[in-house]
């Protein structure tokens, strides 16, 4: 439902799951604490999609290709996430957001030790960087401007240019 419109009262929320608003807030006491919950319960789905993944265990550049795979299965998963409104969301104290950045960062530093990944740039950076094109990403398809198949492609064939440093230039095109 949140999906399909993700300003769904918490009545069209219960319809939806086949309860009544007072069973919705037996256990929930607001519709924002129902969306902290999901968005709490998506994070740990997120996190064990990226325990799957192996991502300490196979080449880093192998590594680096699943956790963006495993980002596009949980957009896929979770179609709210690429809504506009997603930045709205009510997020929970153990949100995504901060978890996330750190397994990546520790992802290219371990490339970056091993010589897979250009070791100029820092590894924070970097996965700023590559979380920005994710996220670029994921909004080209809420825009309907590209399809998730599009955008995961280009997704990742920019960040393996970008890990790598293939496409440095000298200076200013």
């Amino acid at each position: 439902m949140l999906g399909e419109r993700p300003d769904a009262s918490t009545e069209d929320i219960a319809a939806t799951a086949g309860l009544t608003r007072q069973t919705v807030y037996a256990h929930f006491p607001s519709r924002d604490a129902l969306v902290a919950a999901l968005v709490k319960a998506a994070a740990a789905e997120y996190a064990a999609l990226l325990d799957d993944a192996g991502l300490d265990t196979v080449p880093p550049a192998d590594a680096l290709t699943q956790f963006l795979g495993a980002g596009w299965r949980f957009l896929d998963r979770y179609p709210l996430l690429l809504n506009t409104t997603a930045a709205q969301i009510p997020r929970p104290d153990s949100d995504p957001h901060d978890a996330v950045p750190p397994r990546l960062e520790r992802l290219i530093q371990r490339g970056q030790h091993t010589g897979d990944s250009d070791p100029s740039l820092p590894a924070a950076w970097l996965a700023a960087a590559v979380l920005g094109l994710q996220h670029t990403a994921a909004a080209q398809v809420a825009t309907g401007r590209l399809t998730t198949h599009e955008a995961e492609a280009l997704c990742l064939e920019s960040t393996l240019r970008l890990r790598s440093g293939e496409a440095r230039r000298s200076g200013p095109s």
